[in-house]
């Protein structure tokens, strides 16, 4: 895991969860990859392992993850996929609807918006 900056408005667990589910969705952590340990994340980010075993536990109760007894956490088959799903569900139930609001707002045009993008990957 890269540098981690915590910040106060979320639980840390919860960053760290997002950091390995992040890590998950960009294809870093794979089905089967091994999650580094419990002790070694909390020493190395100088987190309380109760922290680092809650984030993990919460990965391991939404089946992301599994836990091999004497092995440690390892990514489970589908998680990928499964994490795709339920957060482009997510973005479009919550994230989405507040961008269009800030859009009519800004009294942007959605094809204005496009362009650039659409210029950039055309070159």
């Amino acid at each position: 895991m890269s540098t981690i900056g915590w910040n106060d408005n979320a639980p840390i667990y919860r960053q760290l969860k997002d950091k390995v589910i992040g890590m998950m969705l960009d294809g870093l952590l794979k089905p089967g990859d091994a999650l580094p340990s419990v002790r070694q994340i909390a020493a190395d980010y100088q987190l309380n392992p109760i922290t680092v075993s809650r984030a993990y536990q919460e990965l391991v109760d939404e089946t992301l993850v599994e836990k091999r007894r004497g092995l440690g956490m390892y990514v489970t088959e589908g998680a990928h996929d499964k994490l795709l799903a339920s957060e482009r569900e997510r973005f479009l139930r919550e994230e989405w609807p507040a961008m269009l609001e800030r859009i009519r707002r800004l009294g942007l045009e959605p094809e204005s918006l496009l362009k650039p993008a659409a210029a950039g990957g055309a070159a």
